[in-house]
């Protein structure tokens, strides 16, 4: 049963085409890595099923409603946002508060939820995501791997149905990247169903349950990661694999120099 079907959703931004078509069933517990060349779309996908950006046409089904994306109102827009979550590339963290305060602001305020219960729930996530003992340091006192630490726990926190992740490592140093992953590596294993723009072509190959390559809006080839990594049928899904396998050795290189 799909968690989430998007069907043939259009975007443009003065004129030029962003997104030309883009249609993708998830069901739940997938892990689906959406890849591709900046510029292809990606992030305009992922903002446009959240209405951080209004489409221009689509439609969206979600937990059994079909929402026009063109002409979806405010309370479908709240009832869809209060089941899925959303981890960002630049965290999105409220500078004057602190990792548990930033957890428990959106059940307070958005989901009128005791501050009591929102505060034991905090703590839960920020232990699920090994930020327990940090919990009263602000943003600035936190690394950017432990900031987005911070935004997963923020997002498990509402029990979404599906969380979407805009490039959750592109921000990050190096170093810091493989505890990021390693969180989400987690939250696959126990099953949470999650839709992940991403520049990890090993997370892709190996967390991902499928994988999904863009390229000028349009999604030129997807299918399950095993088989999207050692057989893709399409040239230019090849031709983009051997170019970011070529990175990850350059990167790997320069990192022991």
């Amino acid at each position: 049963m799909s968690v989430l079907e998007i069907q043939n959703l259009h975007k443009s931004f003065d004129g030029n085409v962003v997104l030309d078509g883009v249609s993708l069933a998830v069901e739940k517990g997938d892990v689906v890595s959406v890849l591709g060349p900046s510029g292809s779309g990606k992030t305009t996908f992922l903002r446009c099923i959240n209405f951080l950006e209004k489409a221009d046409s689509g439609t969206l089904i979600f937990a059994g409603e079909t929402l026009d994306l063109s002409s979806v109102s405010r309370r479908q827009i709240h009832a869809v946002r209060m089941r899925t979550g959303f981890v960002f590339q630049n965290y999105n963290l409220f500078l004057n508060k602190t990792a548990l305060q930033n957890v428990t602001e959106g059940l307070i305020i958005a989901r009128r939820t005791d501050r009591k219960t929102a505060e034991e729930k905090g703590m839960r996530m920020l232990e699920k995501v090994g930020m327990a003992d940090r919990a009263d340091y602000y943003p600035s006192q936190l690394s950017g791997g432990q900031q987005q630490r911070v935004a997963i726990a923020r997002a498990l926190a509402t029990d979404p149905e599906i969380i979407y992740f805009d490039e959750p490592t592109s921000a990050l140093d190096p170093e810091l990247i493989g505890e990021v992953l390693a969180v989400m590596r987690q939250l696959a294993e126990e099953g949470m169903t999650m839709l992940v723009v991403t520049h990890e072509m090993g997370f892709a190959r190996n967390v991902s349950s499928h994988s999904i390559f863009m390229e000028n809006g349009k999604i030129v080839e997807q299918g399950p990661s095993r088989e999207f990594f050692s057989n893709p049928k399409m040239e230019r899904t090849r031709e983009f694999l051997r170019m970011e396998e070529n990175r990850d050795l350059l990167d790997s290189h320069a990192s022991r120099q």
